[in-house]
């Protein structure tokens, strides 16, 4: 076991195993992943070994409304309905947000579909080392060498879209566009652009050429996560989804308790985490000194230029 990963596979799909109160197991990549025979998948997890109190997944887009007899709770994703490209730019998103897109095209922002290879493995690492803290929080993907990038990127190879955002020959923005096996809906598993550029809109870019390219291969609807989390405020990165065209949209998510733990904790509500029952008010006071303490930290850690530029080099 690595962190909190099995290599271990139910339906042929990978599982993970969350420890909060109760120990939660789900597909490893939910959202690009699906349960397709609940019965089966409890039956191979049962045989499995893996130590879980509760099974939980979700039903895809489009599914419609609940249909398997477990306890359901709605989660909330960002989905934007594709049909067409033109559908999108004339009638989904406003004129504010065009002017985004028509502002990097302004700014020599070139946005098109790149193949997985080394080229894109320097970039994205350039992208990832560019600060420590991003959206006030510690920046994970900050320092990983170039093997670690590649093997975290090069993920569902088979139904992955890559696209890159170019000034020039330099990357400045990237997004992974992975798809669900039947291609009806896909998710942005990532999506990313240098801080230093933001003042030429290449995310917005990016998202333009994320509807193109599930348009052309009939995706019918595009993910990019969750619109909210638990009692979250909404914040700018919710208001930037609204603005490109995404729209809130509830799906079932199952909840199956394995044992005795897990239908005390589903009963309990603890399924959730503790932090579920931290009021919100007080969730928000701890967010901003954690940012206020990573701002502090990234001063301290922040690379000088010579050293900012060896690694621009290494890459």
């Amino acid at each position: 076991m690595q962190g909190n990963k099995f290599n271990m596979l139910i339906c042929g799909n990978e599982i993970k195993v969350e420890r909060r109160v109760v120990r939660i197991v789900r597909l490893a990549a939910e959202q690009y992943d699906f349960v397709v025979d609940p019965t089966l998948a409890l039956t191979e997890l049962r045989k499995s070994g893996v130590r879980a109190d509760v099974f939980t997944f979700i039903q895809k887009i489009g599914d419609g409304a609940a249909k398997y007899p477990y306890y359901v709770e709605q989660e909330n994703l960002a989905a934007l309905p594709v049909s067409t490209y033109d559908e999108w730019w004339n009638k989904q998103i406003n004129g504010k947000t065009r002017n985004m897109v028509r502002r990097a095209e302004k700014s020599g922002v070139v946005v098109r579909e790149v193949a997985f290879d080394d080229a894109l493995v320097r970039g994205i690492s350039l992208i990832y080392n560019e600060s420590p803290i991003r959206q006030g929080k510690k920046f994970w993907h900050y320092g990983k060498d170039l093997d670690t990038v590649r093997a975290e990127n090069g993920t569902f190879r088979d139904r992955a879209v890559f696209i890159g955002a170019f000034i020039g020959e330099q990357m400045i923005g990237y997004a992974k566009l992975v798809s669900d096996p039947t291609e009806s809906q896909a998710g942005l598993m990532q999506i990313l652009s240098m801080i230093s550029e933001r003042d030429k809109a290449p995310t917005n870019a990016l998202i333009a050429q994320a509807v193109r390219s599930c348009a052309e291969r009939g995706v019918r609807h595009l993910v990019y996560a969750k619109f909210s989390y638990g009692k979250k405020q909404r914040d700018s990165l919710a208001d930037f989804k609204l603005h490109n065209g995404f729209q809130p949209l509830e799906v079932p998510r199952y909840y199956i308790p394995l044992n005795l733990a897990g239908s005390l904790a589903l009963k309990a509500g603890l399924h959730h985490g503790l932090a579920n029952l931290v009021p919100e008010w007080l969730m928000e006071n701890l967010r901003r000194a954690r940012k206020s303490w990573s701002s502090s930290a990234a001063n301290t850690e922040r690379p000088s230029a010579q050293s900012a530029h060896s690694i621009r080099t290494q890459a």
